[in-house]
């Protein structure tokens, strides 16, 4: 292992985070079976029943406030990725400074490198630009959504227009969905710069975290009761 840029610790710790956050994604979204417990796919079915819901009302005002809400919190982490973005890249160019800051925190193992350094920074920037494509990309989804529901008209064609709708919104949480996850662990990225073994609990935490509010949390159980 010798002449290796990063320690066999910090592998381990990387290879962990890779596999809790891309395990995780790909089980979640990616088998039926499992995706169907989630709360993820009861809301799919709660935006079906609104868009249809929305087919009895003349004036739907309240409809298109909703999406744009949807609209707004969607802008504000897109919005807030950018900056992050920009605080990482001024990171990458004082990489001394942000080690001396490290090496004043108790139990903290500060990169010994620069290259250590600049691997747990670029880890940050991808998670940061993955979570700016998928939160831009849903809010683009729920603007095509509000247009589609100011088409719905009252006639026999409603109906499928408003499942164009629910599928066109359930496209945008979804993407809203990953972003919003690249944020979760996007802080458990950033304890590799305190240490790898942070990292790796970081990770685990974060795994357990969020299998918990998607599968066993109360707000589920309310949300697929009856």
């Amino acid at each position: 292992m010798t002449g290796w840029p990063i320690s066999p610790l910090d592998l381990a710790a990387l290879l962990v985070f890779l596999g809790c956050w891309t395990g995780y994604s790909a089980v979640v979204d990616r088998v039926p079976s499992i995706r169907s417990r989630s709360v993820i796919a009861a809301m799919d079915m709660h935006r079906r029943t609104w868009m249809r819901a929305l087919l009895t009302r003349d004036n739907r005002i309240s409809d298109t406030a909703i999406i744009g809400n949807l609209m707004a919190s969607t802008s504000f982490l897109a919005n807030t990725s950018i900056f992050i973005l920009a605080g990482l890249v001024a990171l990458l160019g004082a990489p001394d400074l942000g080690q001396r800051a490290l090496s004043a925190l108790p139990f903290a193992q500060p990169p010994a490198t620069d290259f250590a350094w600049e691997l747990r920074i670029f880890l940050l920037v991808f998670i940061f630009v993955r979570a700016f494509f998928e939160l831009t990309w849903a809010l683009r989804q729920f603007n095509y959504c509000s247009i589609v529901v100011g088409g719905i008209g009252l006639g026999e064609d409603a109906l499928p227009q408003a499942d164009m709708a629910a599928e066109v919104a359930n496209r945008a949480a979804r993407h809203f969905n990953t972003g919003l996850r690249a944020y979760y662990f996007g802080l458990a990225a950033l304890t590799w710069i305190l240490h790898p073994v942070a990292l790796i609990l970081a990770s685990l935490l974060v795994l357990r975290e969020l299998h918990r509010r998607e599968f066993r949390s109360v707000v589920r159980e309310a949300l697929t009761r009856g």
